[in-house]
């Protein structure tokens, strides 16, 4: 795949992940084991997949990877691209509506 970049510039063009962009993914996640059941678009313009059940802090649990391994996985991630910068879609099973929510690391609750 190429060059692998940390940030682009977003909003992105026709609405679709670009695909030199990475992300740190749950390795159960890049795997096939579980679904995508969390997408962050972090402040600072990262992104995070995690599957919404193991602990993504976990020595070894993520991997930096082009994003683009999680959506041949499943396309329907695509829709995802739109996501703010800041917010979080979490949903309870793969194939269930997103939930779109302000994103914020729980340490950051616990300093405010």
């Amino acid at each position: 795949m190429g060059d692998m970049f940390q940030t682009r510039p977003w909003p992105f063009e026709r609405d679709r992940f670009p695909e030199d962009l990475g992300a740190v993914v749950m390795k159960t996640v890049l795997n096939g084991d579980l679904p995508a059941l969390q997408f962050v678009h972090t402040r600072d313009n990262s992104w995070l997949i995690a599957d919404g059940v193991s602990d993504p802090n976990a020595s070894g649990a993520c991997i930096a990877t082009h994003i683009r391994h999680v959506l041949n996985l499943d396309p329907g991630l695509e829709e995802l691209a739109t996501l703010p910068i800041g917010y979080v879609a979490n949903r309870s099973a793969a194939r269930e509506p997103w939930v779109i929510t302000p994103f914020s690391y729980e340490d950051d609750q616990a300093s405010a």
